[in-house]
């Protein structure tokens, strides 16, 4: 046998592999490659197979006000993938069919072989990868339509396997959609600057327009902003520059590719060429607006149009919020010195409730709580819920137009009228025109506590479920808080005779039918009594700002130490609700709803009828049906007198208990002084303020007005008596005077006793807030 001799010379080592144990070994590495290729095949296939399905975000919508006009969007709250902090998008809105020029436009700059590749263009790929290597400056992408859906659908983080998952997912999408679903999709999910996605959105957004409807030029320009939305935003001149510099690139292409003549690319050209920035439609002053209406299409309140067509059409006129919030601001620039901060109106339409305007504050961005809708925000009424325990009263039979009410300190259990002062008996009408403290409360007693509570949980003021007695009969006067929606919307049932209707922010939205809350007969009494200037008199003076040139029934009202004041008024077409206060709910300076709120709901209204002064407009509310008008007495509600009041009344009524005898319309004794040489022959009882009383401080009044009544009910005899609140003596007079004890904030307990004899009264516990 032959042996090489340099296999007899070669050294061999131990371990040293042999020529098999080597092919072995390549074999193995090679096995291994081919499965790590199959599994990552595997792999890749499974991944792209399921993030092949089309998806996309809820599409937002456009909000428009009543004449067209862009007023807000509502976006989709999402987290950035790239930088993980929450941003908002808005468009995603689909596409039924892709119009041609969209389509040409959009593949003549990003695509230009996709109907020629399945998702992954090689050439493409092969082209931009030589180019990066042998050329320097900005890298040439390679990424088609289908890989741009992938990216688009799932962002995360750039990396080399990821680029590598966006190619297989593009060649799935493609295979398992088609190309025309492809390309609808990418025109859904499209960057277009300012986090609006989709061309249909960005049609609508920018140029107003239906997609459909879009130039050459504007298919041009928008197919051009997706590659760099934030430096091609085109409301800015320097993105509408790059944009404009790479629209024509598209006309050129397609021009090239027949879909165009010299004509209409010349055309196209031209019109890019004359394109100024488009408008931003950032509306700083609409962002209560903003927010009312994301709010309301979060609970299905307000919906747009149609699918394919993602407007709601807003009930809000925009000329008409400029024209108000314009007027709050300087009514309120002349307040502030008196301590105002805040201003808040509505407007909305009568018949409809539509409501055409909705300044929640100021200035959104006002340090003063500016960022507070105060048309949502519950606060003190003051006296603006009057009106409703009157025909409540009216209602339920328990008050006649020619009755007599009281206004005077006895039997008022602690309450007094703004101006400090008592008229003495007032018919209704009078007494709630001028907005008597004294009589609502006692017709609130009467009408009943849980009835009136109840009554004003029914038409919305509240949604309490606590016991009437917490608020007492001080809800008459303020009490209760409530939000001036809500109470926009009790006076429009006022307004409607007596239908209530919830407010309607949309014009194509299926709203609830109304329902009845007061007969017409009680809801045209009070619209009367609240439109009559001579009934308002001699509380408010004639040709104030509660008086109009056309019928307008209109009441104010005041807080605990003038922290709010609002104003209700309504006329043939509209109903206006003003609030002024301060955000931190702090004290103004006599700031009343008279002289403040209501000198602007009087500017609104007048403006909303342009009306000019010296005006004079002949129409009046309807009156009551089946009710004929008589002339009453100003002064005792009798029939001869020559200063009266027109008055509506049933016939079968008439003239019964018109009279003032001394007594109330219903037989209550009104207290007068006993005879002075009596000696006592009855207990001591408080018959001013009654045990357990709540009693709200009248916030329209300076404090030397603020006194409670202290009254012993007639004993017979004209003692000395002296009067201790919580234990310390307060006062020493007859027993027959009426003592006003300065009220402060807190429980007190309140005692008469003789001064010369060991009797005294029960105690009497009584909170003051």
């Amino acid at each position: 046998m032959r042996v090489a001799w340099f296999a007899l010379t070669r050294p061999r080592f131990a371990g040293s592999p042999s020529p098999a144990r080597g092919r072995r070994l390549a074999r193995a590495i090679f096995l291994a490659l081919i499965a790590t290729f199959i599994v990552t095949a595997a792999w890749l296939s499974h991944e792209a197979l399921s993030r092949a399905e089309l998806i996309s975000p809820r599409a937002s919508a456009i909000v428009y006000d009543r004449s067209g006009a862009f007023l807000t969007q509502i976006g989709e709250k999402i987290r950035d993938a790239a930088t993980g902090k929450p941003r908002v998008d808005y468009g995603y809105w689909p596409l039924k069919t892709v119009p041609q020029r969209i389509a040409q436009a959009t593949l003549a700059l990003e695509d230009r072989r996709f109907y020629h590749h399945p998702g992954v263009d090689l050439r493409a790929l092969a082209r931009a990868a030589w180019r990066n290597l042998t050329t320097r400056g900005r890298r040439e992408g390679a990424s088609t339509i289908a890989m741009q859906v992938a990216r688009m659908q799932g962002e995360r983080p750039r990396s080399f396997a990821e680029k590598l998952m966006q190619a297989a997912t593009a060649l799935a999408i493609v295979a398992r959609n088609g190309q025309e679903a492809t390309l609808a999709h990418y025109l859904r999910l499209a960057p277009y600057g300012l986090n609006g996605h989709g061309v249909a959105y960005a049609a609508r957004f920018y140029f107003d327009r239906p997609v459909e409807d879009l130039s050459w030029a504007q298919a041009a320009l928008l197919a051009a902003v997706p590659q760099s939305p934030g430096r091609m935003n085109i409301t800015r001149e320097s993105g509408l520059v790059l944009a404009t510099t790479r629209a024509p690139h598209a006309i050129a292409r397609l021009e090239e590719e027949g879909a165009l003549d010299a004509a209409q690319a010349a055309l196209a050209r031209a019109e890019l060429d004359h394109m100024r920035p488009l408008d931003a439609k950032r509306r700083p002053e609409t962002l209560h607006l903003a927010l009312r209406y994301e709010t309301l299409a979060r609970d299905g309140l307000a919906r747009p149009v149609a699918e394919g067509d993602r407007r709601i059409n807003a009930t809000i006129d925009l000329a008409v919020e400029q024209d108000v919030l314009r007027l709050a601001r300087r009514y309120l620039s002349n307040f502030r010195r008196r301590g105002a901060r805040q201003v808040a109106v509505m407007v909305i339409e009568r018949g409809t409730n539509a409501v055409i305007a909705d300044v929640g504050s100021s200035d959104y961005n006002d340090p003063q709580a500016g960022a507070f809708d105060f048309t949502r925000v519950r606060r003190s009424p003051g006296s603006t819920l009057k009106p409703f325990i009157y025909a409540l009263a009216f209602e339920r039979g328990v008050l006649k137009t020619t009755d007599l009410l009281n206004d005077i300190p006895e039997g008022a259990s602690g309450v007094s009228n703004a101006d400090g002062l008592y008229l003495g008996p007032l018919t209704p009408r009078q007494a709630l025109a001028n907005s008597r403290n004294v009589p609502a409360t006692n017709l609130l007693r009467r009408v009943g506590l849980e009835a009136n509570f109840n009554f004003l949980r029914d038409l919305g003021l509240h949604d309490l479920e606590t016991p009437a007695e917490s608020f007492g009969i001080s809800m008459a006067i303020g009490a209760l808080p409530a939000r001036l929606e809500d109470v926009m919307r009790a006076y429009a049932a006022l307004a409607d005779d007596g239908v209530m209707r919830d407010l309607a922010f949309t014009r194509d939205d299926a709203r609830r039918p109304g329902r009845r809350v007061l007969s017409v007969d009680s809801a045209r009494l009070i619209a009367s009594m609240l439109s009559d200037p001579q009934a308002r008199l001699p509380s408010f003076p004639r040709y104030g700002p509660l008086e109009y040139p056309f019928a307008v029934a209109v009441k104010t009202g005041t807080s605990q130490a003038y922290r709010d004041a609002r104003t209700i008024a309504f006329s043939h077409k509209f109903i206006v609700g003003v609030w002024i206060g301060r955000g931190d709910a702090g004290a103004m300076r006599a700031m009343t709803g008279v002289s403040s709120a209501a000198r602007l709901a009087h500017a609104v209204l007048a403006t909303l009828h342009d009306a000019k002064p010296g005006d004079i407009a002949p129409e009046v509310f309807a009156p009551p049906p089946g009710r004929v008008a008589i002339d009453l007495c100003r002064a005792d509600g009798g029939a001869d007198c020559a200063q009266t009041l027109r008055e509506w009344v049933k016939p079968a009524e008439g003239l019964e208990a018109a009279t003032y005898d001394g007594t109330s319309a219903h037989g209550e004794s009104i207290a007068t002084a006993p005879d002075s040489q009596a000696t006592v022959a009855t207990p001591l009882v408080i018959s001013t303020p009654e045990h357990n009383t709540h009693i709200w401080r009248n916030p329209e009044q300076p404090d030397r007005f603020n006194r409670l009544a202290l009254k012993l009910a007639p004993t017979g005899a004209d003692s000395q008596i002296v009067w201790t609140v919580d234990g310390e003596p307060f006062a020493t007079a007859q027993a027959n005077e009426t003592v006003f004890w300065p009220m402060t904030p807190g429980a007190h307990r309140i005692q008469a006793r003789l001064a010369l004899a060991p009797v005294a009264s029960r105690t009497v516990k009584v909170v003051i807030e």
